[in-house]
Parts: C-alpha cells; sequence; structure tokens
C-alpha cells in the first residue's frame, strides 16, 4: 500500500513537472521617474504582469520545469500622463543553455521605446485569442511569443514559425488600439509590427538557417568538438550575409548585433589567421557601427 502511495504522489509531481508552463520570466518595473506616483499600483502591476508571463498556456506544447525559457522583462516607467496612463521603455531579454557545458547563450536583448499603456489595478490581464482591447497585454504577449519563437527556432529549423506567426496576428490585432510600435510599414525597421513582419517574411528566410545553424550545429557542437563548431558558425554566417544583402535594415540583424557579435569574436579569436580576416570583413560590412567591438578580432 506504502508502495502504491508513493508511486501515485510521483506520478502526480512528474505530472505538474510536464505541465509546466513555458517561460520562466522575471518582470521587473522601475518608477524612479515618477517618485510621486504610489507605488503600490507599480506593485499590483509587476505581480499582475508576472502571473501574465508564467500561467498563461502560450503554446501546445510540453514543458519540464527545468525547461522553462529564462527571460526578463524591464519595464522603466518615464511618465505618467494620467491615473492609469504610462509611458515607458521596456527590455527584453531571454537566454538559453548550450548543449552539454555550462554557458548560457543570449537569444535577445531587445529594447523598446514605444511603449505606452493603461492600467487600472485589479483588471484582468489575459490574452484573448478573439479580441485585443489592452496595449500593456499586448505588447507582453508580443514579446512572450516573440521569446517562444527565437527558443524554438534555436533548436530546430523554422520551429519558432508558428509562435513568430502568432506575434504577427497580435501586431495585426494591435493596430485598432492606435499607440505607438504598431503602426504598419513604418519603413524605419523600428517598431513591434516590423519586427513581427521581418520575423514572419519569406525574404528573412535567410535568418532561421542562420539561427539554427549558429546554435544547434554550432553552439551546441563546441563542447564536444571546439574546433568544429566553430567552423559551423562560420560556415553559418553565409546566411548572415544573404541576410543582409536582401535586408541591410532588417530589425532582426539588431537583435544579432546585441546578442551574437560578441560571442562570434569570441568564438573567433581561435580561428586561422584567414578566417579571421574574412570574419571581420563581413562583420564590419554588416554592422558598421560595431567596429570597436569586431576589431578586438586580431
Amino acid at each position: 500500500m506504502l508502495r502504491l502511495t508513493l508511486f501515485i504522489i510521483s506520478a502526480i509531481i512528474s505530472l505538474a513537472d510536464i505541465e509546466a508552463q513555458e517561460l520562466n520570466a522575471k518582470l521587473t518595473i522601475n518608477s524612479s521617474k515618477v517618485p510621486a506616483a504610489n507605488q503600490n499600483l507599480f506593485s499590483a502591476m509587476e505581480s499582475s504582469l508576472n502571473q501574465l508571463l508564467n500561467d498563461q498556456a502560450w503554446t501546445n506544447a510540453s514543458f519540464n520545469r527545468n525547461e522553462r525559457i529564462d527571460c526578463s522583462v524591464n519595464i522603466s516607467i518615464s511618465e505618467m500622463t494620467s491615473d492609469n496612463s504610462f509611458v515607458a521603455e521596456m527590455q527584453v531579454t531571454s537566454r538559453r543553455p548550450v548543449y552539454n557545458s555550462t554557458y548560457i547563450t543570449t537569444l535577445i536583448n531587445y529594447r523598446d521605446t514605444k511603449f505606452e499603456f493603461n492600467y487600472t489595478p485589479g483588471e484582468s490581464l489575459d490574452l484573448s485569442n478573439i479580441t485585443l482591447s489592452n496595449n500593456l497585454v499586448a505588447v507582453i504577449s508580443f514579446y512572450a511569443y516573440v521569446v517562444i519563437g527565437l527558443d524554438f527556432d534555436s533548436f530546430s529549423l523554422n520551429g519558432g514559425a508558428p509562435y513568430f506567426a502568432r506575434a504577427m496576428e497580435i501586431a495585426n490585432m494591435a493596430e485598432s488600439l492606435n499607440t505607438k510600435g504598431w503602426e504598419p510599414f513604418s519603413g524605419k525597421n523600428d517598431n513591434r509590427y516590423d519586427l513581427a513582419v521581418a520575423l514572419t517574411d519569406e525574404s528573412s528566410k535567410a535568418f532561421h538557417s542562420f539561427w539554427y545553424n549558429y546554435h544547434r550545429n554550432g553552439l551546441d557542437e563546441m563542447a564536444a568538438n571546439a574546433s568544429r563548431g566553430r567552423i559551423r558558425i562560420i560556415q553559418a554566417m553565409a546566411d548572415l550575409q544573404k541576410l543582409y544583402d536582401s535586408r541591410p535594415s532588417s530589425p532582426l540583424l539588431l537583435i544579432i548585433g546585441e546578442t551574437k557579435l560578441d560571442e562570434i569574436v569570441c568564438i573567433c579569436s581561435q580561428a586561422t589567421a584567414e578566417e579571421k580576416q574574412a570574419v571581420k570583413k563581413q562583420l564590419n560590412q554588416i554592422f558598421p557601427t560595431k567596429g570597436y567591438l569586431i576589431n578586438n578580432l586580431k
């Protein structure tokens, strides 16, 4: 009887682990620029948004607790235009472990400077598949799907496609909210709509190939064979060049520049002199403002 009881308890615990949600998110709100505001409001907002990120079922995939995607969101309130209206900036970061090592690689480190929203303490913050009426929920949900998509894309070729498509759906629905950051075809490639288009557009096919080969066939191979992993990363840069050639102002290049450039320089520091020169020339062409970092490759 004791064995049966222990078996049942173990099964329940295992099931709970498998049903854990996708994100292991930590969201923080910095309200230091509005010190006169009611700080309890921001505490309630922070709690509600953490609950949304960590309790919402974003996909149909099964995750063990130790497989949840580590991510952080920092919202910095710059202005409070009314009792429940806010202007803010947001920094979104996510990470994933590299296979068979203790190394953690960053997948996104993205700054959103066009974030305006309303919030009333006690209101329900959840994502409906039918309507979208709250910009706070729209923006948080949008980045949740981008984070999940980039993680899936790093493990399987085009594995993030369903989640990028969901981000695109949110961007389309959010147009009706008439708030900054969702303007379609702005031509500036610096808003959420442009990011969603870039992640789903056929012209960005090279990005998904680069992302998968860089992480799964390159980084994940480094522990077993550093030389082979490095060579595959250098080979993957052919797709990076294709992305640049087709969309030189793509927001996806911003993501790569903020998360992978220093990593590539570090990895290629062990390459041959000929490989270093080729990589340096290519990176300086694609990221002309990052020479201070790229030129460390000697």
